[in-house]
């Protein structure tokens, strides 16, 4: 009688076991074989999140049923998950129906060109570039701007994180909180004694993070000597924008390593050689470190600046016409000598 007693027991062990074991590899086992990352449009259908994520698990059909019963068919948020090896069915569909997905990492640079910057984020959303730029020249009409170009102040460069899922309106949130965060009330002091407008400070900005090569230690210096040309009255010549005003007419097709004779009177507002005072805006999305020397700007007399070949990525600054023509001569012939036209 014992015996058999035993014998019952131990078949419910067995038994339960086995069910428990099936119970535990259907819901909470690894399924997922190998990482990777998986695109759940909003439009997707059933089949095409069973498509994207069989690729990374062994075993669809207990995936298939799990997520049928935690109605995944039905219910689940699009967006870019990260898939770990080591998963089970039921954390898998959980992470997929609550929207735990993974951000996107943005490089916003120096770009001369919102439309260019956009191409560039665009490759990583679920949105294409043409709706992008629909929505953002929309956000731009509602700040009273022509279009998304005019957008180009309210953008730092930086790393930035974004949902794949992010739409336009909140992409730009985004930046837009950060310029206003930006504009402390100390900033603002500086900018009413300053004497620049904000669109102003934002294109000599610019300048100084073009000829800068986005160098900090520079930045102040060639921010105050900027400021002298301004102040005297003098025609800025600052080479990134005549390169900037032959991008615009080329759609940025035309690299242009050395600025020659023949550039200096390419028609353009943007143009400094041609045109006195400060551009009507930036020529390019400019970092915070470049807004914070214009505000800062060094007190020197320095009118001339010119490329140190000694020092790669640096100037020699002057007040003297005859040693700035020193200099000039200088860099001229190290490219000269570099064969770099």
């Amino acid at each position: 009688m014992k015996k058999a007693i035993l014998i019952v027991i131990l078949l419910v062990f067995v038994v339960a076991g086995f069910f428990g074991l099936r119970f535990y590899n259907k819901y909470l086992g690894n399924n997922v074989e190998k990482d990777g990352y998986v695109l759940i449009p909003h439009r997707a259908g059933f089949k095409q999140i069973l498509d994207s994520v069989a690729p990374y698990i062994k075993d669809r059909e207990s995936f298939e049923a799990v997520a049928k019963e935690k109605g995944l068919d039905t219910n689940f948020k699009a967006g870019r998950y990260h898939i770990q090896s080591g998963t089970g069915n039921k954390n898998l569909v959980n992470m997929i129906k609550a929207g735990n997905q993974t951000a996107n990492s943005y490089r916003i640079g120096d770009f001369g060109d919102m439309y260019q910057m956009i191409g560039k984020v665009t490759k990583k959303t679920e949105i294409d570039s043409l709706h992008f730029v629909n929505d953002l020249d929309a956000v731009a009409q509602e700040k009273g701007y022509n279009n998304v170009e005019d957008l180009k102040k309210y953008f730092f460069i930086d790393t930035y994180n974004f949902f794949w899922t992010v739409s336009p309106r909140e992409f730009f949130t985004k930046f837009e909180n950060q310029y206003h965060d930006f504009w402390t009330s100390e900033r603002k002091n500086k900018e009413q004694q300053c004497g620049l407008t904000r669109d102003q400070i934002y294109a000599l900005a610019s300048i100084v993070y073009k000829e800068s090569g986005g160098k900090k230690d520079e930045m102040k210096t060639i921010a105050g000597l900027y400021l002298n040309r301004y102040r005297k009255g003098m025609k800025l010549q600052s080479d990134p924008t005549v390169i900037y005003a032959i991008n615009k007419q080329t759609n940025f097709k035309e690299p242009i390593k050395r600025v020659l004779y023949k550039h200096l009177s390419t028609p353009s507002p943007y143009n400094t050689y041609a045109n006195a005072g400060i551009p009507p805006g930036p020529i390019c999305v400019v970092d915070k470190n470049s807004i914070d020397a214009v505000l800062n700007a060094e007190n020197n007399n320095y009118i001339f600046m010119c490329a140190d070949p000694a020092r790669f990525g640096y100037h020699k600054f002057t007040a003297s016409a005859e040693e700035h023509a020193v200099n000039a001569k200088a860099y001229q012939d190290w490219l000269n000598s570099k064969n770099i036209k």
